[in-house]
């Protein structure tokens, strides 16, 4: 279930899911939580499920401006 430890082809998929789901990048920003829930789903989607979760999470997160929470 781990993606490749070079995170620049998972980078590129956050980049096109938050450029296609603008709506969910402003709710976030807004303080609705739950949107990013929003982006998660595609990004699994668009790696096939082979995207390591907390990574996933830890990059959009961080493109999003907000720290992760800690483990």
């Amino acid at each position: 279930m781990l993606f490749n430890p070079d995170t620049g082809a998972l980078e590129a998929i956050i980049d096109e899911v938050l450029a296609a789901n603008p709506k969910n990048v402003e709710e976030f920003k807004a303080g609705n939580t739950k949107a990013l829930n929003g982006l998660v789903g595609p990004i699994m989607k668009a790696s096939k499920g082979k995207a390591n979760p907390a990574q996933v999470n830890e990059l959009l997160l961080k493109k999003l401006g907000r720290v992760a929470p800690p483990p």
